[in-house]
Parts: C-alpha cells; structure tokens; sequence
C-alpha cells in the first residue's frame, strides 16, 4: 500500500473513531499533497509524500519555536500533537553511525576532495537521507570531512 492511501484510510479511521485532533493532522497533510500535485500536474510518489511530510514537520517546529517565545503553550500543544501525527508516516531514522557511513560512502562515490565538492555530496546523500536523517546535521558532518 502507498504511503499516500495509507494516509487517506488513517482518515476515515479518525473520522470514524472522532478523534479530532488526528483527523485535522491528516487532513492537512492530504491538502498539502493534493496541493503540489496540483502544482506539479503529477501524482506524487512515496519520496515525494515524505518530502512534503518533512516539510510540514520543520513548519512545525519553527511554529513552536514562534509559540514558546511568545508564551502560547495552548499553541505548542497543538503544534506537538501535530507533530506526532506526521511522524507516524516518516521512515525509520537512521543512527549516527548510519548516518556517517552514507556520508563515506557519498564522499568515496563523489570523489570528492574538499569544499567545493560539497553541492555534490550532498546531491548523492539527498535521496538517501531524505526523511530518514536531519538534513542539517549530515551538511555539518559533510563540511567538517572535507575540510578536513
């Protein structure tokens, strides 16, 4: 089953169980797929879906961020509670050890030798990583190799 109807059965799930909070996550998330796929005049595919989840989860987080320096912890709540949902259709995380050793691999594949290979390397690890690790954290262990 794709990762797409997944989502669409988990609907009717929360609408069936009336668990409101649940069925607003994926409501949202549906509407953010159906709006690139408008967009892009395509049906998206599982690396796509989970591209647009990892987006919605780092709006997210920067909205809790927003909300806690304001002292609105009734919107960090609901914030949250969305965040629990989107992570539910996210890959299994990779470990740092994981991570390190996509990063090898990507630099051997690359040949890369300093910084100006990075936009490289971080083409090769993109579709690797994608969902699976925080794309920030790889870019700082991929600048700390080859500058190295």
């Amino acid at each position: 089953m794709s990762l797409k109807v997944r989502i669409s059965e988990d609907m009717k799930a929360a609408l069936r169980a009336r668990d409101a909070d649940r069925l607003k996550a994926v409501r949202l998330l549906l509407a953010a797929i159906k709006q690139r796929e408008v967009d892009e005049r395509t049906e998206l595919a599982d690396t796509d879906v989970i591209a647009v989840i990892d987006k919605m989860l780092k709006q997210r987080r920067e909205s809790i961020a927003q909300f806690e320096k304001g002292g609105r912890q009734d919107l960090v709540a609901g914030e949250q509670a969305e965040i629990a949902v989107l992570l539910t259709y996210m890959p299994q995380a990779l470990s740092a050890d994981e991570i390190e050793r996509v990063v090898t691999e990507a630099i051997a594949s690359t040949k890369a030798s300093g910084p100006k290979d990075m936009g490289a390397v971080m083409a090769a690890l993109r579709p690797r990583l994608a969902g699976r690790a925080d794309m920030t954290a790889a870019s700082q262990l991929v600048k700390r190799r080859l500058s190295v």
